[in-house]
């Protein structure tokens, strides 16, 4: 194609020329609508430079000259496809290298925050197993300490009901006392006042009476203030046992409540040991994903070196296809110059 193409005979446009229309004729040597400088055409730059070749003395090579510079062109509009799809080569492998170290990248940080979330669950799920056995161990205690307040509550109101049952009875031997006293008193005075005769041995016996009488009233006196006392007393430890009634019912409802509290911290921590078997599994998974991470990023940097030698493979065939187009280039140059050399000096082209 480039061979059978006719293109304009002025050295600096060399565009390709429209062929002859339908009806035939000559085929046009110049651009018609093209312009340069000053407005002159293909022809008149063409005209000029064919004067300018004739005032060096170099009309009888110019034809050579403009065939090589044909074959010059011609081998720079071949070699310059190549070389653009070499770049779009490279630079699809660059794109490509930026992709994959992007990927690698992602990769890895992914799978580091997903090790680092799974060990702060660890440590979380950890620290909630210790607080949960810790809460267990109080209950424990709390429990054990209500049932020694409960025991000692039921003894305290044991020996409370013993004091009281004494003070009763106490309580009674008392008023026998004084009825005795009181009958006494009333035999006393009978004799005394049935036997006249007798009145010394009855007024001595009077006197004793009455000494008996006072004794029997200040007993009884005392034995009323004992038995006020008592009755104080036994209020008091019915007020005592009534309060130790309480306490006891405070210490069961302790006892039931630390109980309900030991099941509850019992069942919190078998929560947590569920909850910290789920989060051993799930940082066994975890695990699982960094390994699986580790081994798509030892594939990504396989990927990743493979693509690096492609590109280096690529960038050494661009730099020989550069290395080559340049010598191409300079022989090109060379022959070139060798021909101006020689239609300078007036020999024949080789």
């Amino acid at each position: 194609m480039i061979k059978n193409a006719v293109r304009c005979g002025y050295s600096k446009c060399r565009a390709e020329l429209p062929p002859p229309g339908p009806q035939g004729g000559r085929r046009r040597t110049f651009c018609r609508d093209t312009r340069w400088e000053g407005g002159r055409t293909c022809a008149q730059m063409a005209r000029a430079e064919r004067d300018a070749l004739d005032a060096l003395g170099l009309d009888s090579s110019r034809a050579a000259f403009g065939l090589d510079a044909d074959r010059l062109r011609d081998h720079v509009e071949a070699v310059r496809g190549p070389v653009a799809e070499l770049a779009a080569a490279l630079a699809g492998v660059t794109a490509r290298l930026d992709e994959v170290e992007g990927s690698a990248l992602t990769a890895v940080e992914t799978a580091n925050r997903g090790a680092a979330e799974a060990e702060a669950a660890r440590v979380e799920a950890q620290e909630a197993r210790q607080r949960a056995e810790r809460e267990a161990r109080e209950a424990v205690e709390r429990a054990e300490q209500a049932a020694e307040e409960r025991t000692e509550a039921v003894g305290r109101a044991a020996a409370a009901a013993r004091q009281a049952l004494e003070a009763t009875e106490a309580l009674g031997a008392a008023r026998q006392l004084a009825e005795e006293a009181v009958t006494a008193r009333q035999a006393a005075e009978d004799r005394a006042g049935a036997a006249g005769e007798r009145a010394t041995a009855a007024e001595r016996a009077a006197q004793e009476a009455a000494v008996r009488a006072e004794r029997a009233d200040a007993e009884r006196s005392a034995a009323q203030v004992r038995a006020q006392e008592w009755r104080e007393e036994v209020e008091r430890l019915r007020t005592e046992l009534a309060d130790l009634r309480s306490a006891l019912s405070a210490a069961g409802a302790a006892r039931d409540d630390a109980t309900a509290r030991a099941d509850a911290a019992g069942e919190a921590l078998a929560g947590e040991r569920e909850a910290h078997r789920r989060t051993e599994r799930e940082l066994a998974a975890a695990r699982e994903r960094a390994e699986t991470e580790a081994a798509l990023r030892t594939r990504a940097d396989g990927e990743l070196e493979r693509m690096r030698g492609e590109a280096d493979r690529a960038r050494t065939d661009a730099e020989r296809a550069r290395a080559e187009l340049a010598a191409a280039q300079e022989r090109d140059t060379d022959e070139l110059r060798r021909l101006i050399t020689a239609a300078i000096a007036g020999a024949p082209p080789a």
